[in-house]
């Protein structure tokens, strides 16, 4: 007990900071307790949502973690989730407005303080734009995953044996991801293709961008130690962290329209995937279940299609966060068979 207290001894406090928080700004939004509580219970409704969302990126961000030095880990510990926290929950939204309604960042902010249907109005406009990027970045993710001769472990055997063998066709990911795109934009309305094409496209070219970015910082290195450093991957773990990023956001708007609530019940989420990451890293939890990372992987995949079909329709962030959380248990569940089995099979 004390020691997952140690892990997340910073997410409890910043928890009952927010809820407090969101508790006096509901009383001064309404006057009325009944008000502040519902604040309250709304800030912590969205700070479970963004668990749910976000327990895949926890484990990608542990993967990736263990490839950079203590003093990248670090960095990104501390400083990529300010980022995450404050860029992806505040200024994210405010951006979205400022470039939509084309108006300046504290007029933004003083429509989502006087006016905030007009600014809930305005990001769902921008919907269509977000979740193309965010389907393309995060399916890209997913498949390079998966498509890798250098993959050794198979979760859904058959078909994860096939993704790999199909490693060697160059371009393999970029190409099927090309295609959903094209099929995407031929089957949305006339009018509202271009959005979407567009910001799709730069989902990709943003992917491909950071990996290419990684690459040429890690031959720029001049020792192994500093190979090690890591900034190419602090680069693409904020990118990853803001496409995840994406659906709490877009979805934090169908429990309330109120920019500040957002902020707060987003950023309580936010501070649990960061304690859930430096778990995983200090007690190496992804070597110990073997499949729970090809769980997280599958969950970003089913995230993508997800934000590719929400151009069409409205797919529920509760279910959105139940798939997840279901694949990840499957695979967690996986592990554990397989570690009862090799255990058995060592003392016999």
């Amino acid at each position: 007990m004390q020691t997952a207290f140690r892990y997340f001894s910073w997410a409890f406090a910043v928890t009952l900071a927010g809820l407090v928080g969101a508790f006096a700004l509901g009383l001064h939004h309404s006057g009325t307790l009944a008000g502040a509580a519902s604040f309250l219970l709304i800030a912590a409704v969205l700070a479970v949502l963004e668990i749910s969302l976000s327990f895949d990126n926890a484990i990608v961000n542990a993967n990736k973690l263990h490839q950079m030095s203590p003093k990248w880990q670090r960095r990104f510990l501390t400083w990529g989730i300010l980022i995450a926290v404050f860029g992806m929950r505040i200024l994210f939204p405010l951006l979205i407005v400022v470039i939509a309604a084309g108006i300046g960042p504290w007029q933004a902010i003083q429509l989502a303080a006087k006016h905030p249907a007009e600014y809930a109005r305005i990001i769902d406009g921008a919907h269509l734009s977000i979740a193309g990027f965010g389907g393309a970045f995060l399916m890209m993710v997913a498949l390079t995953y998966f498509v890798d001769e250098g993959k050794e472990i198979d979760w859904i055997r058959t078909l994860e044996c096939r993704l790999r063998a199909c490693a060697s066709i160059r371009g393999l990911e970029i190409g099927f991801v090309l295609l959903v795109i094209m099929l995407f934009t031929w089957i949305l309305p006339e009018g509202r293709e271009g959005d979407f094409l567009f910001a799709s496209v730069a989902g990709l070219a943003t992917f491909l961008g950071v990996e290419v970015l990684g690459h040429v910082l890690d031959r720029a290195s001049l020792s192994s130690e500093t190979a090690k450093a890591g900034i190419g991957a602090f680069l693409y773990l904020e990118v990853l962290d803001a496409s995840f990023s994406f659906d709490g956001v877009i979805g934090a708007f169908a429990l309330t329209q109120n920019l500040f609530l957002i902020a707060i019940g987003l950023g309580i989420g936010a501070m649990y995937v960061r304690s859930m990451t430096l778990m995983l890293v200090e007690r190496n939890t992804l070597s110990e279940f073997r499949y729970l990372e090809h769980g997280a992987f599958w969950s970003i995949l089913i995230l993508s299609v997800v934000m590719f079909a929400q151009t069409l329709v409205h797919v529920p962030e509760l279910i959105t966060g139940l798939v997840g959380a279901g694949l990840i248990g499957l695979a967690l569940m996986s592990s554990i068979r397989f570690n009862k089995r090799a255990r058995l099979a060592h003392e016999s």
